[in-house]
Parts: C-alpha cells; structure tokens; sequence
C-alpha cells in the first residue's frame, strides 16, 4: 500500500487573492515608489506569484502589520551574514511554529512512501532580479551542477544518495519536478526545511555565466577568475552561487530581504526583494521591514553594544549571563528583553574525545563507567543555581519535554549528584592510587589530569569550569581549562590532540521521529566526542575511521534503520532506542538544559512572541517565528 502525504500551500485564501492584490488596491512599500514611479519595477499584482504563499497573521495570533523601518543587528563575523539566511527561512518545505511540514516556496508537495517526491512551483514566482523561478533551475542544479564531477566531486550531499546512490530526478513540466529514489529517504524533508537548507536549485540565468558548459567567451571567464581570485572555473561557480552565506550581492534570491555589500565589509545592508512570494491576509506584500543592518564587532563586546542601543534585533552574540545587563538597558533605551527556551539536548555539555591521541585517556574515555563516573560527580543544583539562577533543568543531554520523543528516563541517566557511586567506579576502572594531594593517578603512573578546552566565546562555559572543577576535584580528578579560537578548537579535536572540550549538547532537543536522529550517531566531523568516526560517516568512508567502540557502531547502525524505513512508528521506535543508548552510555554529559536565551528587541518591534523555542535545529534562531511578519508600529 502506498502512503501518500499532500500539503497544499498558498491556497488557503486564494480565493480572495485576486480581490486584495488588484493593482489599483495594492499598497505598496514606500521603499519602492521610486522604482516604481520610473518604471524599472512592475505593480505588486506583476511581481508576486499568482497564488502567492498568504500568511493569515490573525489566525496566528499576530497583527497585520505596516510597512517601513530598518532593523540593526551585530554580527562577529563577517561570515555571520549567514544569520539572514537562516533568520529569513524562505524554504521550498519549512516548519511551522508546530514543527509541522508545511510549503512554502513551493505551492505544494506530495511524498509517496518517502521515495518519490513530487514538488509543484508557484507560478509567476520570480527571484529578486525579477527572472522566472522555474523547474529549469531545478533541472539545471541537477544536471549542470550535481551530476557534475568538476562542481560536485564527491557525488552530491549525502541526504541525496543516503543508501549510495543519487535519486532519479524529472522535470515533468515548467512547474513541476520529482526525485525518486529506490529505497525511503525520509532525510530529504527536513533536510529541505533545516537551518542549512539542502540546495537542490540555483537561479539558472544567472549562474551559467559562471559555468564553462555555458560561457562561449573563455577570455571573458579568465577575467572573471582574475577579478574573483580563482584559478579554476569550478572555484568561480562555487564562489558566485554560494547562498547559504550570501556574500555575493548579484546572487538572485528569493529570501524575504538580498545582500547589497560585496566583501570586505564593517557593515552589510541587506534590502526587500520585491518579488518575496508571500502576503499577509491583506493583501500587504511581506517583508514589512526595509532593511536589516548588520554591523560587523567582536564577538566579545557584542552583549556591550546591544545593551548600548546599538541593536534593535539581537539574539545571537548575547547569553544568559548577558541577561540583567540587558534588562538593565530597558531603563535606558526603548528596548524590550523577553526569555526563550533554548531549544538544545544541554545548554552546557562536556564531551569527552573518544578519538583523542592520548593512548591511555582514549582507553578511558570508551568505557562507559569513566563516563558515568564523570557525569555523577558533577552537582548539577549547584550549576542551576549559580549560572541559571535556578531556571534550567538539570537533565543529561537529551531531547526536552516540549518533543514527543521525551522520556523522564532520557533525562535522568547518570544525572544525580552521587559522588560515592562516581569513586566506586574509578576505583573499579584501576584508578584507586593517589598523589600526594589526592588526585588519582593513571596506569601509566600520571596525574589524572583532564584539560577542557573552549573555543572561549561565552564566560558562562568559564564559569561552570570553575564549579565542575571543584566536583571532580573531590573525586580525585583534576581539571585544567584551555581557551582557543573557534577554528584552532576543531581543528585540534580534529587532529586528536583535545582530550576533551565545553560545547552545547544535541543540536535539536525538540524532534519527532520525521526528523534525522544523527545528532545522537558519528555522522560529523565537528561532533567533539567522535571527530574522527564522524568524518568517516561524512566522507563516505573516505576519510577518518570507523566507530570501533560497539556502541557507537549500533547508533550509526539505528541511524541506518532510521533512513530505510517509511513508516512513522518504526522510526518512532528506533528514536527511542537510540535515544536509550546514547544517553545510557553518557556519549556526551549533558548538564543543564531548558534554560532561557535573551531576545533583545526595540520596543515598537511587533510580532515577536514573548516566548518561544530558540534553537539552530528546527527553529533556525528566529525563522519558523517569520521575521518577515515583523514590523514597526508608531507610538
């Protein structure tokens, strides 16, 4: 029996579409009457889909809103730009604020068993040069960039060819295409509506320029190389076609607002695209802002500026610790500071480095009761308390109640305070001698010493240290602390040479079984507890090493099961079996996790829930709550 899933979108209201978007009705933004008057730009009723994507604002609780108004954020990099990427979440299948599958760009979809999958375009979709978004930009990402071994070396993103071997795909007509593949690919949906959206098509009209099948002028390509700074025509093609991190301004789009500053830059101003595909149930085109400004700063001094006035949108740069400094800044500026769950498995995590150099800590790290012994000497009130104010929940890194898949039992694992327990078991594991000073000595005859290292980005990690510090101090372990640069970091867990470092814990704490469980499985190469078997997954076995701890092998091995399957409850059961292992075997030792993040906003910013889940994996930050539906209103 085949199980079909159709989602319609874009046609709730489309009835009343033709009534509200007459030209002579429509209002339009006052950023584009310029344009508008000199003819360089159509009528909305000429820019926007003919069924657009119509948000019904009032049945989401939210308030039409008006047009007008620039949104100032501080980013630490400039390849942080890729916050508007994820804050914009223009998906061709997103979620809703209920974590439900929903089209977006698309106007609808249809998913037969999780192998064939049929996806229809709106038409009169334009991307934000004004050029039809059609199937030929499918057809030509699949044909001209997938398939070829120049621009795509290694075969394709592994969500498209999960059990080895790439989908068949089909442009059925101008508006339609469909990928099929032999076995279930039930990674493909989420892929599509994650914070890094697999990209399966690019703006065709553009980027063939870029493309030696389809410059005729070889002296006009080896200028462009020249002016780009590429040796290779597959480097230029990269470079101009990268939309996830827009850095090119001339890259088409068809996210609510477009980058307008080339590279190097202190500040990117990003604009409306005028031909954004969806409107509220007025008829009002969205975005309703005009611009976000984003202000390039130390990532350091980020919580400073923002409680100085200097940002009107912040969430990323800012923590918990941030959070009466900013509330302090109510008092002196119009902003407003609400409290979201953060939506992570731990908000502070310690992963022990099971593929670390060091021959006899790696021993130690692969047996779980070192691991327990680890989790159980920590007073988790303790950290609650002090760097919390008691608002989190101690619990192992594990998903939260707000998802389906939460048991109590998840939580618990290995996470009560029981330092008898945690000096039975390293005394079990032969860690019985001691120095002088206490501290235990490993077989080979060294101090039990274990240095967490940080990539130093929050002073709440430095802060929990010191207090972990004192726990296993009691315990017999000492615990020395070493701050790096982000890259530095990974590239030594990479390398083997951390032994063990503060992270977050499991990037989606709110899952259902339609979402991908590799999160609790090797399947990357910065996942700091396995670096080296998460490569090995990434690469296809091409580079790394395979899990050679059984454990470890069964999760990537139920991960497996997970993608072959198309029927919600054995997804269902191997989540939970997944989950039971992972935190059983306390593979990561979660500390702390529903704790609150600062939303900073100003105070005459609407439609900002007053609470929400905030996360990079589902919510991506701000994007399932539709920052294009924000707006201004005027005192």
């Amino acid at each position: 029996m085949v199980t079909r899933r159709t989602f319609l979108g874009g046609l709730v209201g489309a009835a009343i579409a033709p009534a509200v978007l007459r030209a002579e009705q429509a209002v339009e933004p006052e950023f584009l009457k310029e344009k508008l008057a000199s003819g360089s730009l159509p009528a909305m009723a000429d820019r926007i889909p003919a069924r657009p994507r119509i948000v019904n604002l009032k049945e989401m609780g939210l308030e039409p809103g008006a047009y007008g108004g620039t949104v100032r954020t501080i980013i630490g990099s400039q390849r942080d730009i890729r916050f508007m990427t994820i804050y914009g979440y223009s998906r061709l299948v997103g979620y809703d604020k209920h974590l439900r599958f929903q089209p977006d760009i698309l106007a609808d979809f249809r998913s037969e068993d999780d192998t064939v999958f049929t996806f229809t375009l709106r038409e009169g979709h334009k991307w934000s040069d004004g050029e039809p978004f059609t199937a030929d930009d499918f057809r030509y990402w699949w044909e001209d960039v997938i398939l070829n071994d120049k621009l795509t070396p290694g075969g394709g993103a592994l969500e498209l060819r999960p059990h080895g071997s790439l989908p068949r795909f089909e442009m059925l007509d101008a508006l339609t295409v469909r990928y099929t593949w032999e076995k279930p690919n039930p990674m493909f949906l989420p892929t599509l509506a994650g914070p890094i959206p697999l990209v399966i098509f690019g703006p065709a009209h553009y980027l063939k320029q870029f493309h030696k099948k389809f410059q005729p002028d070889e002296a006009k390509m080896e200028q462009m190389m020249k002016t780009y700074r590429v040796k290779k025509w597959q480097d230029l093609h990269i470079k101009m076609a990268r939309s996830y991190r827009p850095e090119n301004p001339n890259l088409p789009t068809l996210d609510p607002w477009h980058n307008t500053t080339a590279l190097p830059a202190e500040q990117f101003v990003f604009e409306r695209n005028p031909f954004f595909h969806r409107v509220d149930e007025t008829g009002r085109q969205l975005p309703y802002l005009d611009r976000f400004i984003l202000n390039v700063s130390s990532s350091s001094i980020i919580a400073a500026k923002a409680g100085a006035g200097e940002a009107d949108l912040q969430a990323t740069g800012i923590d918990f610790n941030d959070y009466t400094f900013l509330k302090e800044a109510e008092k002196r500026f119009p902003v407003k500071v609400n409290l979201w769950k953060v939506a992570r498995g731990s908000r502070i995590t310690l992963l022990p480095n099971l593929n670390c150099a060091d021959e006899v800590w790696r021993g130690l790290f692969r047996d779980a009761r070192l691991r327990r012994a680890l989790s159980l000497a920590i007073d988790r009130h303790e950290i609650n308390m002090v760097a919390f104010y008691g608002l989190g929940t101690p619990s192992a890194d594990t998903v939260l109640p707000d998802s389906p898949l939460f048991k109590q039992e998840y939580a618990d694992a290995y996470v009560k305070f029981d330092p008898d327990e945690a000096n039975r078991l390293l005394d079990e594991l032969g860690l019985s001698k001691r120095s002088d000073d206490g501290i235990r000595l490993l077989p080979d005859g060294r101090r039990a010493e274990i240095t967490v290292e940080t990539a130093g980005e929050s002073n709440l990690d430095t802060d929990v240290l010191e207090l972990v510090h004192d726990h296993w101090a009691n315990v017999g372990l000492a615990l020395y602390t070493r701050t790096s640069q982000r890259d530095v970091f990974r590239n030594r867990a990479m390398s083997g040479t951390i032994m063990m470092s503060i992270w977050y814990g499991l990037d989606n704490g709110v899952p259902t079984a339609d979402m991908s469980p590799s999160g609790l499985a090797p399947t990357l190469d910065d996942q700091l507890q396995w670096p080296l078997w998460g490569m090995h997954y990434l690469s296809a076995g091409q580079e790394g090493v395979a899990p050679d701890l059984p454990e470890a092998a069964e999760l990537v091995d139920l991960l497996n099961q997970w993608g072959s399957t198309a029927k919600f409850e054995e997804r269902q059961a191997i989540w939970h079996k997944m989950l039971s292992l992972y935190t059983q075997q306390v593979f990561s030792i979660g500390l702390i996790n529903s704790t609150l993040q600062p939303i900073l906003r100003a105070a005459k910013l609407q439609n900002l829930p007053e609470k929400a889940l905030y996360g990079f994996d589902p919510t991506s930050y701000l994007g399932i709550y539709m920052p294009d539906a924000f707006w201004y209103k005027e005192a």
